[in-house]
């Protein structure tokens, strides 16, 4: 049988897992990268180009380096939980390394279209156009990956700030930004309060003679370091926790979440208490902004009114002289070479699990990594494509085309509910519950009823652990023998780089009081209905 030939467009976090997931099947695939490197988004470079992906010198990963791990890859014990971005740089080139995906990477080579084959309603091939050295050449492949990330276009909303062209001072977006040293004096003023506004704030504010941190709506602040010390999301993101809040109305969770982040500090006190709950909107991690705020380094504004030639005016009346102004508006998402498609490019924000576009006859293109997971990105874009590539093999079947628009259906208007309408909440997804979903499509969803039956100290650390991508690897397809190991030692791998001054008695990972009361009440008051849960968890 002809081994199937796969386009992957993209080399950055989520193309690498396509590369290896199409070698896992058999398939043979052939990645497309404009840059002369892999990394994407991670690869910091002093001069952004256009239509590439730029981050700041400083840029550190918001999620800790167990949850954010390839599932058969974990980080050396010795690298720090939250990585800067030359770390992961160094971990994506040793994974590539060790898989041998270097070889399967045509780098500067721009992919320019991607058509449908003329018989594509009954081979689903595609035609793609690529230039390389500045020859264009067509190739036929049988299926597509698209990981080319969404961090590539800025969004620079100038018209919804008058005055912003007469502006005498420079402004840019956070795309631009690398580091604090042109900004040494001045007078600075940062639109929007993401983490990339947080982030970018703070570190000027080192510098400037006076940050503006401007926001619409306020923010709530998450912070990396959790509780005793631990990365926030090894504590949070955790099978019991999330079962805990299926039967949780929402107005306790929002309570629960909002006490904790108040005794932190208080937000109203800040002026960063958002007009929404916890749960309506896209938090910010910033270790670092309250300390700024106290400092008196940054100071927060409403959101900008207007521009004059050398001020910016705030909806409050106030008017504050300012020297440059940094946009941090996010990004749109671009696929410039799907523009001959336009039923694909429309179906974009509408895609079976944010993967597959329903309406085309053959599922043979999919879309890797286009979405805003609440935990870390390259464990749920390679899960993708583990899925993705038994589909394309023929392995797995999607289901009917009416039934795939009614989930996508179902799904929107539950997020329409849930949370404040903006563009990001099209593609936000919570990080287990995808997970599981992907992850029960492919049939490596763990079984928890079955490994408290027969291996009890897998199972507790499984459910009561952080969810590691490694628990996808435990069974089914892409099985990986180390998996248990990896699970099993996550936790020394948490601690190893925190021991660079051995103490006689340390703490225990996660050793807090409130921890060891639910593991109690559940193996000696409920065991019972535990047993129920996860059968029906199952």
């Amino acid at each position: 049988m002809k081994v199937k030939k796969i386009a992957v467009i993209g080399a950055g976090v989520s193309g690498l897992g396509a590369i290896k997931s199409c070698l896992e099947e058999g398939l043979e695939p052939v990645c497309f990268e404009k840059t002369n490197d892999i990394g994407g988004l991670w690869r910091y470079k002093h001069i952004t180009e256009n239509g590439n992906p730029g981050i700041y010198k400083s840029l550190t990963c918001n999620t800790s380096k167990e949850m954010t791990a390839f599932s058969d890859y974990p980080f050396p014990d010795h690298y720090p939980n939250y990585l800067h971005n030359s770390k992961l740089m160094e971990y994506l080139r040793m994974y590539a390394s060790h898989f041998h995906l270097m070889e399967h990477i045509q780098f500067l080579s721009k992919v320019c279209s991607v058509k449908r084959h003329p018989d594509f309603s009954s081979s689903g091939k595609w035609d793609v156009v690529v230039e390389t050295n500045g020859e264009q050449k067509t190739y036929a492949f049988d299926g597509i990956m698209i990981c080319s990330g969404h961090y590539t276009e800025q969004y620079l909303p100038l018209s919804d700030f008058p005055g912003i062209k007469n502006f005498r001072g420079d402004y840019l977006h956070t795309w631009a930004y690398k580091n604090p040293d042109s900004f040494s004096g001045k007078r600075v003023v940062v639109v929007g309060i993401g983490n990339s506004g947080a982030d970018v704030a703070g570190e000027i504010s080192n510098v400037a003679e006076q940050v503006f941190l401007s926001t619409r709506r306020g923010a709530w602040i998450w912070n990396r370091v959790w509780d005793n010390g631990n990365p926030m999301d090894t504590i949070l993101f955790t099978r019991y926790n999330r079962l805990i809040e299926k039967f949780l109305p929402t107005f306790m969770i929002n309570k629960w979440a909002e006490d904790k982040l108040n005794a932190r500090f208080n937000h109203a006190n800040y002026g960063l208490q958002p007009k929404h709950r916890f749960l309506s909107h896209q938090s910010t991690l910033s270790d670092n902004l309250p300390n700024h705020i106290i400092a008196g380094r940054v100071l927060v504004k409403p959101n900008v009114k207007e521009f004059t030639e050398t001020s910016a005016i705030f909806e409050d009346g106030t008017e504050e002289k300012v020297d440059v102004v940094i946009f941090a508006t996010g990004y749109t998402f671009s696929f410039p070479f799907l523009e001959s498609d336009p039923e694909i490019l429309d179906s974009q924000n509408s895609r079976f699990k944010f993967v597959f576009p329903p309406q085309l006859e053959k599922p043979t293109l999919a879309f890797i990594g286009i979405l805003q997971p609440i935990g870390a990105t390259i464990p749920t874009s390679e899960l993708q494509s583990r899925w993705v590539v038994r589909v394309f093999k023929g392995l797995q079947t999607l289901p009917p085309v009416s039934d795939m628009i009614a989930d996508i259906t179902r799904k929107r208007k539950k997020m329409e509910k849930e949370f404040v309408k903006s563009p990001r909440h099209v593609h936000r997804v919570q990080y287990i519950h995808y997970m599981d979903e992907i992850a029960s499509e492919l049939g490596v969803k763990p079984n928890l009823f079955s490994l408290f039956l027969w291996d009890m100290r897998l199972a507790k650390e499984i459910f009561f652990g952080p969810c590691t991508p490694y628990q996808y690897r435990l069974q089914g397809p892409g099985k990986w023998d180390g998996a248990r190991q990896a699970i099993l030692t996550q936790r020394e791998r948490i601690l190893k780089p925190l021991k660079t001054r051995v103490v006689e008695h340390p703490v225990p990972f996660s050793s807090s009081l409130p921890w060891a009361k639910s593991i109690c009440v559940v193996f000696f008051l409920l065991v019972p209905v535990f047993v129920i849960i996860l059968v029906m968890y199952n």
